[in-house]
């Protein structure tokens, strides 16, 4: 596990080449295809190199779930296994691997009219007003949502309104899908927190330098596509559509973007030392000692 931009990828890789192991990734953007760039997916010759599960699963005009990734990587794990290798998870959504640690309850399924009317609501009022909102009603889960994190919002106030129930009192009902499995888990991440900014700073201008632009340029020519989508609102596909339909300057959805990555690594820090069990291993090779004295 680790923050965007830490070397997760790079490094799985590395350890796969070394050990007995397929790499299943944990990550919300990578499932979508025709998105390759801005989420930094492996290369079609690295993946032919080393096994990656649960990429380039669904076009972007689909919504793919925790749920549904859960269901996926339970299965692919259980067939590495059956190969007689090891499932090396690999990622930074961290609410999927929540969601394989913990179980997800349940939940009712989208109801597109009431999404339309919490985006009309949120348009009058403003996201923050509709996260003040789901604070009452759902305090649990409005301490992990940012209260500018509109899908998470909007999906913890449906459920709220269509359960009659809060979503983190469903959530904390769902079962443990890993009984059975014996986990290792490592976190990687930059020393300080100037040197991760750097770091993502310099991945997205290097993204922009490789075409960024022109993958969104292309789907946004698609015409099925629309900001609403949990694809488009990917960080860096968000902020570079708006430029794409001249809604702002382009110098302006970079620095946006930059901006997004960070926030967005400094919430995946903090779901990781609430994590158990956590190992911080110093670089690749800590990483492949703990885990050749974990494989035995």
């Amino acid at each position: 596990m680790g923050p965007t931009a830490s070397g997760k990828t790079g490094l799985a890789i590395e350890l796969a080449r070394a050990l007995p192991l397929e790499i299943v990734s944990v990550d919300s953007a990578l499932v979508y295809r025709e998105m390759d760039i801005g989420t930094a997916k492996p290369s079609p010759a690295l993946r032919a190199e080393t096994p990656h599960h649960l990429v380039d699963l669904v076009d972007p005009a689909e919504t793919y779930s925790a749920g549904r990734f859960r269901r996926e990587a339970l299965a692919a794990m259980t067939a590495i296994r059956a190969r007689g290798r090891v499932p090396l998870l690999t990622g930074g959504t961290m609410m999927y691997f929540r969601a394989l640690q913990r179980g997800l309850a349940e939940l009712p399924p989208a109801d597109p009219a009431l999404r339309v009317e919490l985006d009309r609501q949120a348009a009058a009022h403003g996201w923050p007003a509709l996260h003040a909102r789901l604070a009452v009603v759902d305090p649990v889960a409005a301490s992990r949502i940012q209260p500018g994190d509109s899908q998470r919002i909007q999906r913890a106030l449906e459920v709220w309104q269509l359960a009659g129930r809060p979503l983190s009192e469903l959530q904390a009902a769902g079962d443990s899908p890993l009984e059975g499995w014996r986990l290792l888990k490592l976190a990687l991440a930059p020393p300080d927190r100037a040197a991760l900014h750097a770091r993502i700073e310099q991945r997205f201008r290097d993204m922009m330098a490789a075409g960024l632009l022109a993958e969104v340029e292309r789907l946004h020519a698609r015409g099925d596509l629309h900001a609403g989508l949990p694809s488009i609102r990917a960080v860096g596909y968000r902020q570079l559509w708006r430029a794409v339909a001249g809604e702002c300057e382009l110098d302006r959805a970079v620095a946006d973007a930059i901006t997004a990555t960070r926030r967005l690594a400094k919430r995946q820090m903090t779901w990781l030392r609430a994590e158990s069990e956590l190992h911080w291993p110093a670089d690749g090779a800590g990483a492949r000692a703990l885990i050749e004295r974990w494989l035995g």
